[in-house]
């Protein structure tokens, strides 16, 4: 039950095209790896990705069907701002229980302690946010994660651990993971296959 993207296209108003006429397919258990310049299109495409954002043409299906409009995403973004993808009223239990009750395994592999639960997200680090996104967006029915940047502002002990969950259960849930990174070293790392931005169909 592969993600695919058939003839993306999406730009802002006027401005140029961003995608233009973009093919891309994700497979169960696969971990491609995307790097690229800043501004050229890598986190439209996540967004594109996970039905956060509509192309302008093409479109995004999970097993030949549309991304369900209703209910718990199967296709999960993780981005680089933590801070703004969770919501600021919400104490942290709150925020990580929305829709389902999470693994204690995966919190505990996190390092996700019993006392941040009651604390605010502004009471918190962004290491300490990005680990209860991750763990957020391992939900039970998750099937694909889109991880855009999601360690760029990381301290290295955080970036290992974070890496280190998500690569885990990638591998055994038979999870496709697409990792948007600058970071080409990481991505060779982890990935089975990288595109190189520029190898991608853009539009001038």
């Amino acid at each position: 039950m592969p993600l695919e993207a058939k003839d993306l296209s999406f730009r802002y108003k006027k401005s140029r095209w961003i995608l233009d006429r973009v093919h891309l397919e994700l497979q169960p258990g696969q971990v491609l790896g995307i790097s690229g310049p800043s501004g050229c299109g890598k986190s439209t495409l996540a967004r594109i990705l996970a039905g956060y954002e509509k192309p302008l043409a093409g479109g995004v299906t999970l097993g030949g069907r549309p991304l369900p409009q209703k209910g718990f995403n199967p296709v999960q973004l993780i981005s680089q701002h933590p801070e703004k993808a969770v919501n600021p009223r919400w104490r942290m239990h709150r925020t990580l229980n929305e829709g389902f009750r999470p693994d204690d395994i995966v919190l505990s592999s996190l390092g996700i302690e019993k006392k941040w639960l009651k604390r605010w997200p502004n009471e918190l680090s962004g290491g300490e946010l990005q680990r209860f996104c991750l763990a957020r967006a391992l939900g039970p029915q998750t099937r694909f994660v889109i991880a855009d940047e999601i360690s760029t502002m990381l301290d290295p002990v955080t970036q290992a651990q974070i890496w280190s969950v998500l690569l885990d259960s990638v591998k055994k849930r038979n999870m496709g993971l697409l990792a948007i990174s600058h970071d080409k070293n990481l991505l060779m790392r982890i990935s089975s296959m990288i595109i190189i931005w520029e190898d991608m169909m853009m539009g001038s």
